[in-house]
Formats: C-alpha cells, structure tokens, sequence
C-alpha cells in the first residue's frame, strides 16, 4: 500500500462513516499513525439521503471528501479499497489493493439493508443506504412517470405510479413525506397529462405504529402528518414476497406496484476473520466489551453500527444511529491513547440526545427527554441539527440554500435523471428507449 514504516503504533480504521471519521478527529496529530479504509473516497451524511432520491438535493452536498477531512492531520494515511478479511493470526487486514499490518484495528464498516433472508425481495426492490442507490431510486421514480405518459392501459399507468415503502422507521416516513410532497406540489405541474390524484404512496409497518424508536405521541402525530398528506399507513402487515410487480403480505392485502423499496430493516456490514464467538450472527454485528473492544481480542475494536454492546439498559445493543457511533468514535478515541501509553481505558456509556423524524413542510416531530415537541418548531429543530451535523462550510450553505429555495418555490429541481436506472419492466416498447 506503500505507506511509510512509523516509529509510532499503526492503527488501522476500515470504514469512514460516523464513527470511523469521529474517530479520526480524535487521533488528529497524536503519537500514532492512523491509516483509513474505505470502499469510497467521500463521507455519506445518511439522514439526508431520501432528499437526494426525491431531487431535494444533489448527491454532492450531503457528501465530502475524505482526504480533505484528514489534509491537515500528521502520519495518516487514506486507502482506497474494500476489505476483504482480517488476518488476526498475524495482525493483518487483507484488502484487495494488499495487505496491512496493524498495532490496533478498528472496525467501523457499518451497515448495510437486511431482507431477513427473501431474495426474491432483495431481488427486486430497492434499497436507500447508500448515495448511488438513492441515485437510481430517483431516476427510477421519475423514469416511472415518463414511461407512464406513454401508457394507455391505465392497470399498467397506475402501477407505475404506485409507490410502496417498508418499513416505517425515520426513513421510510421521511420518503413517504417527501413522495407525498412531490405528488401535492410539483407532479401535476411536471406530467399535466397525467392523473397524479391516482398515485398511491403506501408506507407499510409491521408493528403496531410507526417510528416504533421514539415516544407513542411523535408516533400519533407522525402519522396523522402522513394521513394528512394522503399517505396510506398499513400498520401489522408483513410483506412475504415482491415479483417486480405484486406485494403479496401475511394478509389479505395485495398491492400492485412497480416500485417497492425497502427500509424495514438493516444489519451490521461484517467483514471475514473474526471469531464465531464474537459474532452475533442474527443480526450480523461484533459483540463487544464496554470498551469496544472485540470480544476474544485485545487489539481489535468495533464501534458504530456494526458493533453491539451488550450493557444495562441495551441487551441488544446501542441503537444503529448516528449518535452512538460518534460518540463511540470519539471515545475510542482518546481510549486508543490512553491504550497507547499503558493507562486505564474509560468505559462508554450514551448520551441520548433524543430523536427525531420530519414528515415534510412545517411538519416534524422530536423527542428530547423529557421534551416532546411537534410541528413547525420541530421542524425548525430538526433543520438546524442537521446543517449543523453536515461536515465542510460549503455543503452547510448550499443545503440551506436548497431548502430556503424549496420552501419558497414549493419546488425541488433536482429531479434530474442523470444516470438512468435500468430495471426490467412489464411494460415492452417498440420504439427507441426514452
């Protein structure tokens, strides 16, 4: 990987999301030389990827470079690569652009979307986890509606038109959100020749209410938002199986669509090498101590999302969110230093900062213990600790822009199709390809 020999231990990150680059922040300029792994040379500001998929905002401004993040800092070093397993015989990562040795490694890889196991689903729907699939779910939306005015049979039209979202987590309520937006603002003006009155926007729920995370008012309220902007909520309904074109549940409801994409769960990104005894492989995450580190190795450690640590109040571990990674990262941290110069290390405990999830214009809900609140202060909360959580002066202003000017305009001009998503489709055509 042709990186230097140190005098200074070698402590090796895979993964630049939250908790790896929270992390980084903290070694900046230590007795250590840090090396960074990632499949992608950009941090993903996650929370803000259902604006970039329904044209709110463009892929670059909830994304930022790695290497500019780092620039500053003394003995570190980014690699572009996947991981591909952990040597932990010999204290290696092997990648695929080589090997790496490491003193210390840290596994910050994640998550990724769980089908629980349907490949027929995981098949055909789509997934939001990452920038380049909430790329193909916007072309995928707007090329549904441009093959739509091509339609005459109004079965296949409406099909195309019909929207389904599972899982009804701050993700698939904020899409549904932003969807049902779109239909009330912008579709009828964009496709006049359309009866936009007949797309159906459907978020389905296992559980018994929505944003089952936070407290049973933000639930309520969350709900009558989304009725309210003429979503569908179908709560204690399971989807079973999707072809690409029929939703089929554990109920009588069956749903025709072209569209189904899938939030209704995620799972820890693992990587090979590990023990078994470590691994939690329900849900696919590294059990962990109170330090984070893994268990069964004493210079290995997992934070973020892949990591579950099992403590009182968590028996399942720390919620796959934001928060706890970077917490975890910053502790970690300053852990590795005290690690580094024979000192006792401080156990993690989190800090809930509360939750909070936005159904759309003036509409948001927030839990700050003991704090509930709703409405259009929720909204203006939950916009201020997003632009403030966004990384670089720029991407900060150009998304505060973007929402000063859709607020405005009642406008989203980022409904682009760039990259045309390529599914196969019931529909055959005998001209040229729109």
């Amino acid at each position: 990987m042709n990186i230097k020999q140190s005098s200074n231990p070698r402590i090796v990150i895979i993964g630049g999301g939250f908790a790896g680059i929270a992390l980084a922040k903290k070694l900046k300029n230590k007795k250590v030389q840090v090396v960074l792994l990632d499949k992608h040379n950009y941090h993903t500001f996650q929370p803000l990827l259902y604006q970039v998929a329904t044209g709110g905002l463009e892929a670059g401004s909830i994304a930022y470079p790695i290497r500019k993040v780092i620039q500053e800092y003394e003995d570190i070093y980014f690699r572009l690569t996947s991981v591909k397993e952990i040597d932990t015989a010999n204290k290696k990562v092997i990648t695929e652009i080589g090997d790496l040795s490491y003193d210390y490694l840290v596994i910050a890889t994640g998550s990724k979307t769980n089908y629980f196991g349907n490949k027929e689903i995981e098949r055909n729907s789509m997934a939001m986890k990452t920038i380049p699939q909430s790329l193909n779910i916007r072309s995928l939306i707007l090329e549904n509606f441009e093959q739509a005015v091509l339609i005459e049979d109004e079965a296949d039209r409406n099909r195309l038109i019909n929207f389904v979202l599972v899982g009804g987590g701050p993700t698939g309520v904020e899409l549904a959100g932003a969807l049902a937006e779109m239909k009330k603002d912008i579709l009828q003006k964009d496709y006049p020749d359309l009866d936009i009155a007949k797309m159906e926007i459907n978020l389905i729920q296992s559980g018994d209410r929505i944003l089952n995370t936070m407290s049973e008012k933000s639930s309520q309220e969350a709900e009558q938002f989304l009725l309210n902007l003429g979503v569908k909520v179908r709560k204690n309904v399971r989807v079973t199986n999707y072809n690409g074109r029929t939703i089929t549940t554990n109920t009588d409801l069956t749903i025709d669509t072209s569209t189904l994409i899938w939030t209704a769960g995620v799972q820890g990104a693992m990587i090979d090498g590990l023990d078994g005894k470590s691994l939690v492989k329900k849900v696919k995450r590294i059990r962990v101590n109170q330090f984070s580190q893994v268990v069964g190795y004493d210079a290995i450690f997992a934070i973020g999302d892949i990591a579950m640590m099992e403590i009182d109040g968590f028996p399942e571990g720390h919620p796959m969110m934001a928060q706890p990674a970077i917490q975890q990262g910053r502790l970690l941290g300053e852990n590795l230093l005290k690690l580094v110069n024979k000192q006792p290390m401080k156990p993690f405990e989190y800090k809930d900062k509360g939750s909070m999830a936005t159904i759309g214009r003036n509409k948001a809900v927030v839990d700050m213990p003991p704090y509930h609140f709703s409405g259009i202060f929720a909204w203006f909360v939950w916009m201020f600790v997003h632009l403030f959580s966004l990384i670089g002066f720029k991407n900060k202003a150009v998304v505060f822009l973007n929402w000063v000017y859709n607020y405005i305009r009642f406008d989203r001009e980022g409904r682009l199709i760039i990259r045309p998503f390529k599914k196969k489709s019931f529909v055959t055509f005998t001209s040229d390809e729109v």
